[in-house]
């Protein structure tokens, strides 16, 4: 019979180690796989609000554009550097994965509450097609699970600081 007691690198995977994997261990190690599907619902947020028409909140939608942009493209070029392994094992990388990915979740969840706002507003004050109302619906989706995604993927990063400082 086992013992009650956790294996903390079984819990955490890879963020024990306190180190950044390189090649093709990003795209299974916890949280560097994470950055798939931050990279794949931030896609799906970036396309489905480029696709709606909202008229008078331009400025609301511009920050969830830019917010599901900028994180894409960040997370895009990190999950490459990753991949060939420009971080070299160094602490500061460890230390920007962290930092990014909380700043990211902060971004995401300004993004998702407006796309949220915006939605709601533009749905009972305008007549809109149904198609136009579901395109904003699943943005709104999309923008709170890449949300909780970046946020998982913060928190799992910043334990992997913790341990590698």
């Amino acid at each position: 019979m086992a013992t009650g007691t956790a294996n903390p690198d079984h819990v955490y995977g890879d963020v024990s180690s306190g180190s950044l994997p390189s090649g093709l261990k990003v795209c299974i190690s916890l949280p560097d796989f994470l950055m798939l599907t931050d990279w794949v619902f931030g896609g799906l947020v970036w396309i489905l609000v480029a696709s709606t028409r909202l008229t008078g909140m331009e400025l609301l939608q511009g920050w969830v554009m830019f917010v599901s942009v900028f994180c894409f493209v960040i997370t895009t070029i990190l999950f490459f550097l990753y991949l060939v392994g420009a971080h070299g094992g160094k602490a500061s990388w460890t230390a920007l994965d962290a930092f990014y990915h909380s700043i990211a979740a902060l971004f995401y969840l300004s993004a998702a509450v407006l796309q949220a706002y915006v939605t709601v507003n533009n749905g009972y004050v305008r007549e809109q097609l149904y198609r136009q109302y579901g395109e904003n619906v699943s943005a709104v989706v999309f923008a709170y699970v890449a949300t909780l995604s970046y946020v998982i993927h913060a928190l799992f990063s910043l334990i992997r600081w913790k341990r590698a400082g």
